[in-house]
């Protein structure tokens, strides 16, 4: 074989095996692209998960705690209302037995706890937000490398002609600018 035909031959190994480098090179960073927009919905999962458990959570630590109150507010207004002897006696054992009802609630819970379980319910959603935020960020940087590399010659070229294209970087909706409201 002459010289020529060797020079040929490693030109064509050197443009194949680029080829093939870029090539997995773009399958690789797909892959990652698409690992790192499973982090975002593995984060999105977390909050369809989260927030509507602690929100129940706190609307029953609420109600527990409520249901005394209005026990005590009901007989109390019974005995206001209390026109003979029987009526105030039956009021005043109510409200002592609602007493000794809250008296056994802050015996078991020495502080009331809804104001923890919203300031937790709270400190949960803000954590979950960040999480979401953070996995997007990864998912955006993931992107501008991917474009990048799609966009850089001659590895466009190679892009172009494999099906690669540049991706959707991750933009927030319309409105996300406002922060949405929990409702208990």
């Amino acid at each position: 074989m002459s010289k020529k035909w060797w020079v040929v031959i490693a030109v064509v190994v050197v443009v194949l095996g680029y080829w093939l480098t870029t090539y997995n090179r773009f399958v690789g960073l797909d892959q990652g692209l698409q690992g790192q927009w499973a982090q975002v919905e593995t984060q999105y999962q977390r909050r369809f998960d989260l927030i509507p458990n602690l929100v129940n959570s706190v609307k029953g630590a609420m109600k527990q705690e409520q249901a005394v109150f209005d026990v005590i507010a009901e007989a109390r207004t019974r005995y206001g209302d209390a026109k003979s002897v029987d009526e105030k006696v039956l009021a005043t054992n109510q409200v002592e037995s609602s007493l000794a009802r809250l008296l056994v609630v802050m015996e078991n819970y020495p502080q009331l706890k809804s104001i923890d379980t919203v300031g937790t319910l709270m400190v949960q959603i803000e954590g979950t937000e960040n999480r979401i935020g953070v996995e997007r960020g990864r998912f955006n940087d993931a992107v501008k490398v991917y474009n990048t590399y799609v966009q850089m010659f001659p590895s466009s070229l190679i892009a172009r002609l494999s099906g690669f294209s540049g991706k959707a970087y991750f933009e927030s909706a319309k409105g996300a600018e406002v922060a949405p409201t929990v409702s208990l």
